[in-house]
């Protein structure tokens, strides 16, 4: 299992349902969560994956999502940083 964190500095706060619900319905993702933090407004976009392949499938995924949508239409803020980590231990 291998884990996707991505680091917001701020977190968007718009509509972002679309993307955990593209991601949701790709097999090999085991969950998707996006946190913030009420003080500075930054955050993390953790997303859960059998392996690297479930990772590029949810990330198709997304990105036709958003062209269905529209959202490539208009600029976005992009993540500070993403880092892809191998999960070693969960419950």
């Amino acid at each position: 299992m291998i884990a996707r964190v991505a680091v917001w500095e701020p977190m968007p706060t718009d509509d972002r349902d679309w993307v955990l619900d593209a991601a949701a319905g790709t097999p090999g993702v085991h969950g998707a969560y996006h946190l913030i933090d009420p003080a500075t407004g930054n955050g993390l976009a953790i997303a859960f994956f059998e392996d690297e392949a479930a990772a590029h499938a949810a990330r198709k995924a997304i990105e036709q999502r958003a062209e269905e949508i529209g959202w490539n239409s208009a600029p976005h803020p992009s993540p500070a940083s993403q880092t892809i980590y191998q999960v070693i231990r969960h419950v």
